[in-house]
């Protein structure tokens, strides 16, 4: 059992609008801005492989955007690895591509040898540029040209 006191903050915040936002982005709602195409100064604050929704490996890296009108919005990336795929190959080379835009380590340092080292290695990497201000970096966004629901990201530089 905790010792720590979360109650706390059950007085900080009103219950009923917390609860009205967690339905809201249940249902696909809730009050995030659409953040445009364009090119941001981002870090990055999350980094993991999980599981997508349909059960399948994904490399997710949450960026939140430093500076200009957007700042603290978040961008996603979510690269999927779909296991029974004809395109595995090239899913996990975009996947190693963005992991090498970082600068966390050397490009020949970034590859894949089986899902369970890959996820040690995406840990790694989390470990050194999870909220850490010497990796701020310049990100373009812009829409997939096949299919305008999703956004491709590109790592253009490191900033610091």
């Amino acid at each position: 059992m905790s010792e720590f006191n979360w109650g706390k903050f059950d007085k900080a915040v009103d219950m009923d609008e917390v609860k009205k936002d967690i339905e809201d982005a249940q249902n696909g709602g809730g009050d995030f801005p659409d953040i445009p195409d364009d090119t941001y100064e981002v870090s990055v604050t999350q980094m993991e492989l999980k599981e997508s929704k349909k059960g399948d490996p994904m490399v997710s890296i949450r960026f939140k955007i430093e500076a200009g009108e957007f700042k603290g919005s978040l961008i996603f990336y979510n690269g999927v690895i779909q296991s029974n795929s004809q395109y595995i190959g090239l899913q996990i080379h975009r996947n190693d591509e963005m992991l090498r835009s970082l600068k966390v380590f050397d490009d020949d340092d970034v590859k894949f040898d089986g899902f369970q080292d890959y996820a040690d290695l995406i840990m790694d990497m989390a470990e050194n540029v999870v909220d850490n201000d010497e990796y701020h970096y310049k990100l373009q966004q812009t829409t997939n040209a096949k299919n305008s629901d999703f956004k491709d990201l590109k790592i253009l530089e490191l900033l610091n």
